[in-house]
């Protein structure tokens, strides 16, 4: 990803759904002007979701994503059903796509499904060509031909107006820079290490540091192995705030002067994603665990797993080391995410950086509705390491 880039994570999210057969593939190649989907004669082509980033004149970047058609029979049919309401825990928006040969039923799962989930949403009612008429009658908001580019344009004002009324909608989050006063001085703690990659900061880094700067703020990097000098003679010794790899909460604790705020990337995430509240509710949870009890550490993005990983090798060795207890640790990555949370005592899931807000939202509803306490990555280093109260103090004063 480019530092230009905006990130998939942070883009509105507009999916297209519809029967089987009903040109959502080639209605998004229309839309974007490239050819991203697979288009055939043949029914049921797409079986997986397919995304695309773009950019609207009006309403700017956004994700458009091809979702597998709900109606189909057998085996297969079911699966690309599955996969497609699965996609709705990620849309934001919604285009549901028909043609003139189907009738008002055919979209009403569609339509219902929209509705219970609260998601805006267009209908199109595609190949007008092929009915060889230029209007429909099955009340679709806008009628179109992906096939011989017709009202397109017409489709992306529609789609661009949507956009823009959901984002006057969508409640504001911070990061950082809503607590932080005009020309702070913040120092973020990032190691260098065999699990960063290379060239490069990940992703929360580079919106910590921006939103920082949103907040006339001054943001200044440094390695953990050069921070006791950097707070010492650097400086850092006038730090408002630290902020911090979570990997290394306990030995930057023991550095940075207890009257500076410290802070971890994993935790700002959290609230930035809205899920904070839940996580540091069942951080507690760490302290009921028994024998033999099983922990699901999950995240986000499907990085290459390093040997000193935080998700697969930190934190089970810190749990076991605090717990004193022989637990069952299970992992999950990427888009993967169990759907039979059942048997699970505890789950501890990354910030989330790489996924959409709705997205890590649907899967804390979830993990709630299983009756699964959960926390993630930084709440849970910073209890186990005895300094959450600081961590979050920043957040609550």
């Amino acid at each position: 990803m480019s530092l230009n880039d905006t990130p998939v994570s942070e883009r509105v999210q507009i999916g297209f759904l519809g029967n089987v057969n009903a040109g959502k593939s080639s209605l998004i190649n229309a839309v974007t002007g490239q050819d991203i989907s697979v288009v055939s004669e043949f029914k049921g082509t797409t079986t997986d979701t397919v995304k695309k980033t773009m950019e609207l004149h009006k309403a700017g970047p956004v994700v458009l994503i091809d979702t597998p058609g709900f109606s189909d029979d057998g085996e297969i049919g079911s699966l690309r059903m599955k996969a497609a309401r699965k996609a709705l825990d990620t849309v934001n928006i919604a285009v549901i796509v028909t043609t003139p040969h189907e009738t008002e039923s055919n979209i009403e799962p569609l339509l219902k499904l929209c509705n219970e989930r609260n998601i805006p949403y267009i209908t199109v009612c595609n190949k007008i060509d092929e009915a060889k008429i230029e209007t429909t009658d099955i009340r679709a908001d806008i009628s179109v031909s992906a096939a011989e580019n017709i009202r397109i344009e017409e489709l992306k004002l529609l789609l661009e107006e949507k956009i823009i009324l959901f984002n006057e909608r969508k409640e504001e989050r911070f990061i950082i820079s809503d607590r932080l006063k005009k020309n702070s001085l913040v120092t973020l703690v990032i190691p260098i290490d065999e699990s960063a990659p290379k060239g490069r900061l990940i992703l929360p880094q580079q919106q910590v540091i921006r939103d920082i700067l949103a907040a006339d703020s001054q943001a200044v990097c440094v390695k953990d192995t050069e921070l006791e000098e950097f707070m010492k003679n650097g400086i850092g010794r006038y730090s408002d705030l630290v902020i911090t790899d979570s990997q290394v909460f306990g030995f930057v604790d023991k550095i940075v002067p207890k009257d500076i705020p410290l802070t971890s990337f994993s935790i700002l995430m959290a609230r930035y994603k809205g899920f904070l509240e839940m996580a540091l509710e069942g951080v507690y949870h760490i302290d009921n665990l028994k024998d033999g009890d099983r922990v699901l550490i999950s995240e986000g993005c499907s990085h290459h797993r390093q040997c000193e990983d935080i998700g697969s090798v930190k934190i089970p060795k810190l749990l076991k080391k605090y717990t004193e207890k022989e637990l069952s640790i299970e992992l999950s990555n990427g888009t993967y995410f169990p759907e039979d949370l059942a048997g699970f005592d505890l789950v501890i899931h990354c910030g989330g950086c790489m996924l959409s807000e709705k997205q890590i939202l649907s899967r804390m509803k979830h993990i709630h509705n299983s009756g699964v306490k959960v926390t993630n990555y930084g709440t849970a280093i910073s209890y186990m390491n005895g300094i959450l109260e600081r961590a979050v103090k920043i957040l609550k004063d």
